[in-house]
């Protein structure tokens, strides 16, 4: 009971001490334009950049594959920040294939916005399942809107601050909530899952070129780094499928 006591007030006070934290402590900093130099420029079939646009197909399958099954199943929880979460995946593989299809922060805009989604279908998930079911019918859309307001404000003056405070508050949620928290469906190994997934996706992000030349240019970091962050799609599903067949 004191974990939970604690880690309620550190979700309250959470998303405006980050803000609050970023913006006082960084000044405003733009998009570089070096993170749109991805190591495989190759194309294939008439598609620019192929690997990493069609990389995106991951987010494409776990996306349907998960929306699917919130609609039809009706499995119990969250179902509808679930879903939107499921949607976010979707939509990153319209996004993300776009962007890739032709870099640059116009087109960034898109995929960030759709990653946005996803972010906050989980965040609300997390929040409604573990520490109090009303939250998802009070939070999904002003979250959403948090979200979107972000992306937005970093495309409309180019300052990345909000949309990092945003990750950084997703992320550092999901921490305390799996940690000081119990959700009476107790599967906090697919959520493990998801969350590690989703960490090994950062790095080989960050690691994209390096990942090109130890492969011998057979692939990148960033394709690599798709399929990665879909399984982390995947394993969310068969959470929520276990969840169902365990209620039947």
């Amino acid at each position: 009971m004191a974990n939970q006591g604690i880690g309620r007030a550190i979700l309250c006070t959470l998303p405006v001490a980050a803000v609050a934290g970023v913006l006082a402590l960084f000044d405003p900093f733009a998009q570089p334009l070096s993170y749109h130099d991805f190591a495989d420029r190759r194309a294939f079939l008439g598609i620019p950049n192929f690997a990493d646009v069609a990389s995106n197909l991951a987010f494409l399958l776990f996306g349907t594959l998960g929306l699917i099954h919130c609609l039809a199943s009706r499995p119990p929880g969250a179902r509808l920040a679930w879903t939107v979460f499921f949607l976010g995946f979707v939509l990153v593989a319209l996004g993300s294939g776009t962007y890739h299809w032709s870099p640059h922060n116009g087109t960034l805009v898109w995929d960030r916005l759709a990653m946005t989604v996803g972010f906050m279908g989980i965040y609300v998930a997390l929040l409604a399942e573990y520490v109090g079911a009303g939250l998802e019918k009070r939070l999904l859309a002003p979250a959403l809107l948090a979200g979107l307001g972000a992306v937005l404000y970093w495309h409309g003056v180019d300052d990345l601050r909000l949309y990092f405070a945003l990750q950084a508050t997703v992320f550092v949620s999901a921490a305390v909530i799996l940690g000081a928290f119990e959700s009476p469906f107790r599967q906090k190994a697919f959520m493990a899952g998801a969350l590690g997934c989703y960490l090994g996706a950062i790095a080989l992000e960050q690691l994209d070129h390096q990942v090109f030349s130890w492969s011998g240019g057979v692939i990148g970091g960033h394709a690599l780094k798709h399929l990665m962050a879909g399984l982390a799609g995947y394993w969310v599903y068969r959470m929520l499928a276990a969840r169902r067949r365990s209620a039947i």
